[in-house]
């Protein structure tokens, strides 16, 4: 809980003056919003969850799995927040795009 908070923005601290294009600036926030999400934190993680994903949206738009993993914890803090549809059509989508990506049987 609070270690995992404090390694998050000492994450985001560390890697904000870096440019939007570099990955371990963008990985910083998504930490950040990790940490915010499992401590409780879900109304703070999700727009700086959703900041994460623009960002890798915007730089890495081949970077499928990051992205995917990234809307998992946005999926999670949905239903962190009690927004079950919204969380559960998320959730399908991932289903379909990592079973595309990876296969049904992944080992």
């Amino acid at each position: 809980g609070a270690v995992k908070l404090a390694l998050g923005w000492a994450a985001w601290k560390t890697y904000l003056g870096r440019p939007d294009t570099d990955m371990v600036r963008c990985m910083g926030i998504g930490v950040l919003g990790d940490a915010l999400r499992a401590s409780s934190r879900a109304e703070e993680a999700l727009p700086v969850l959703e900041a994460a994903l623009a960002l890798c949206r915007r730089h890495w738009p081949h970077g499928e799995q990051a992205i995917l993993v990234v809307q998992n914890n946005i999926a999670i803090c949905l239903s962190g927040l009690a927004r079950y549809d919204e969380a559960l059509a998320l959730r399908r989508n991932l289903y379909a795009r990592f079973a595309a990506i990876l296969g049904v049987s992944d080992e």
